[in-house]
């Protein structure tokens, strides 16, 4: 019988984890970006395969060399590439960049933004987001959650995809684009965008610091009795 992955969702589960992450990595969590919603698009394009640390210096010396997003539009794209060379893939990413700031101008005109995205639904708004060649459910969710929309979004980056898949929260075998739609299924309803931002930042924190790829430290983890695969690494 086929998997139904939106029922029989375990909710109360993954309340208890939120909770007892929470009490670990100190929830509330600030947000870590001011960003306008263009402003964190080109953040999370750049950020693709690429640590915090070199996507956030590139974005800076973006943001340093062209005043605006038109004008990153309509440089040399050698300059941009130049611009954005500490992240993984500049001379991809340099031209996948303008393209999608001059297909935001076709579509919107000018001056270039994302504002209007406030007027939508999260539903509608990652709709749009998601017709962006090379926007997919986590950058769409992103765009959303971290800009200075703060809207009720979930994305899920690796760390947090591996954990949940760990705790059993989804099927071992489901990928991070679809696991956006299980994982946010089962979020309260009641829950505010600081809490699901919270749920994100804490799932990720904890698969950077103690549920990690290799050597998971299952030791030392506050879920481990509700962890199936820690619980096998145990016996």
């Amino acid at each position: 019988m086929q998997f139904d992955l939106l029922s029989h969702l375990p909710q109360a589960k993954l309340i208890e984890v939120h909770q007892r992450l929470c009490a670990v990595y100190g929830c509330p969590i600030p947000y870590f970006h001011n960003l306008d919603p263009l402003s964190e698009l080109i953040s999370a394009l750049l950020s693709h395969r690429t640590r915090n640390a070199q996507s956030g210096q590139a974005y800076r010396q973006l943001r340093q060399a062209f005043a605006t997003w038109e004008a990153v539009r309509d440089a040399p794209t050698e300059q941009i590439q130049a611009a954005i060379a500490p992240v993984t893939w500049p001379e991809q990413k340099a031209p996948r960049l303008q393209a999608v700031l001059q297909r935001l101008t076709q579509e919107q005109g000018e001056p270039l933004s994302l504002d209007f995205l406030a007027d939508l639904s999260v539903a509608s708004a990652r709709v749009r987001l998601e017709t962006i060649p090379g926007v997919g459910p986590k950058t769409s969710a992103a765009v959303l959650a971290f800009s200075t929309l703060r809207r009720r979004a979930l994305p899920v980056d690796s760390h947090h995809h591996r954990v949940a898949i760990r705790l059993g929260l989804i099927p071992k075998q489901l990928a991070v684009g679809p696991s956006h739609q299980v994982l946010e299924a089962q979020l309260p309803d009641s829950w505010s965008a600081q809490q699901v931002y919270d749920n994100h930042e804490i799932l990720m924190l904890h698969g950077q610091r103690c549920c990690r790829y290799r050597q998971p430290q299952c030791d030392r983890c506050p879920l481990l009795d509700l962890c199936p695969y820690g619980q096998t690494l145990k016996i």
